[in-house]
């Protein structure tokens, strides 16, 4: 089999994590694209005298393993990495997912794999959406979240894998063009044993499996009636969940079920089976790190993943008030929330929780997504809902597959 050559698309915690893990697999070649600033450069020259490594730590056992192997090449021109590349890996955040497309477009290769990791919702409708005919050619593949918990130490140099999941759901849309490595296989061989790498029966799987749900929930439960003064310290986010949280997180999460029920039992031919609450989520992803199970609370108060993960926070006068314009809501609502909604509209399924997270949100975000229950609001097109690609019936979502 020839060299697997990896281009990893991103610049932060988890382009670092894959381009590292990937340099250090036998027969494979890693890539790096980043299209923000001068990052590119930056990484370029910092390898240049210094080794690149990423850290695998073990919270059960306390020990840490480096792994030192760096990019072949990381750079901001799309002309230089993207041709002959059989993996394509997006791992920025999804707000910048349009400018990788259309970076990448020209140069696509007929039977590339480009994968989401995360694609977050609405990753297949944006890239059928501006690749167009290209994307026929391509398989593309969607995973529910990273594959761990990561975070830079220091930038181009080092970066720290704090907790590995034990497994990972991921979609794949067959290309009309098969690929010379198997796609799923190959993925696995980029990340390694673990997380053990299971494929949905379909796109739409994930879309209702995702984390993208957690954060709004969690900031609506914890500043819904906070009285506008800064507080002393900053509290933990995941750790922090109290019952308040827990039950509108449990709320938006029966809702993603009941969707992926009425899908299934109004379309024979959408197997949601993978669909799963997400306290048995994250039960099972993160088995090792959680030690007690007892309910969706308990799950996020003892995962040992999240230790020390606080709210997002801006720090004046040593005082701390909220950031309401952090990815936990600027990201994770028109990427995630507004299109699980825009997928219960479809399904005929009511969603109270989400309803009252979402009108918060885009009030504090200053943003119309939902008007009266429906999502004809005027900042709709920011958004990666079905409904604005034309998607309106269960119909229309099988048509892609």
């Amino acid at each position: 089999m020839s060299k697997l050559v990896v281009l990893v698309c991103g610049g932060g915690n988890g382009a670092h994590t894959t381009a590292g893990l990937a340099a250090y697999r036998e027969n494979m070649e890693s890539r790096v694209l980043t299209l923000f600033k001068d990052e590119a450069e930056r990484w370029t020259n910092l390898m240049k005298e210094n080794d690149f490594t990423v850290q695998v730590s073990d919270a059960n056992t306390n020990t840490s393993t480096d792994l030192k192997a760096k990019p072949t090449i990381v750079s901001k021109d799309p002309a230089t990495v993207v041709p002959g590349a059989h993996l394509i890996i997006f791992t920025m955040p999804a707000f910048a997912h349009p400018t990788y497309f259309e970076a990448i477009r020209p140069h696509l290769d007929d039977g590339a794999i480009i994968i989401g990791m995360p694609g977050q919702p609405g990753f297949e409708f944006q890239c059928f959406d501006i690749l167009k005919d290209k994307a026929k050619s391509c398989t593309i593949m969607s995973f529910e979240s990273l594959p761990w918990a990561a975070r830079i130490l220091e930038f181009g140099k080092t970066v720290q894998i704090l907790g590995t999941k034990a497994s990972l759901m991921g979609s794949i849309i067959n290309a009309k063009t098969k690929p010379p490595h198997d796609p799923l296989q190959s993925m696995q061989k980029v990340l390694g044993s673990n997380p053990v790498l299971k494929q949905t029966s379909n796109y739409l799987e994930p879309y209702l499996l995702t984390k993208a749900i957690v954060h709004p929930p969690i900031m609506y439960a914890r500043w819904k009636d906070w009285d506008g003064k800064p507080l002393d310290k900053v509290p933990l986010f995941y750790q922090g969940v109290d019952e308040m949280a827990a039950k509108y997180l449990s709320g938006v999460a029966d809702e993603l079920m009941a969707t992926a029920k009425a899908f299934q039992s109004q379309n024979p031919k959408l197997d949601m089976s993978h669909v799963i609450h997400l306290t048995d989520w994250y039960r099972q992803d993160y088995a090792k790190d959680i030690t007690d199970k007892t309910n969706l609370m308990t799950c996020l108060q003892t995962n040992a993943a999240y230790d020390g993960l606080v709210h997002p926070m801006i720090e004046k006068d040593g005082k701390f008030m909220p950031n309401f314009g952090y990815r936990y809501l600027v990201e994770d609502v028109p990427n995630g929330l507004v299109v699980t909604k825009g997928l219960a509209l479809i399904a005929g399924v009511k969603t109270p929780y989400t309803d009252e997270v979402l009108l918060w949100c885009q009030k504090t975000m200053e943003k119309e997504y939902m008007v009266d229950g429906k999502l004809t609001g005027k900042d709709i097109q920011e958004t990666r809902c079905p409904q604005r690609y034309g998607y309106s019936t269960i119909d229309d979502l099988v048509s892609i597959l």
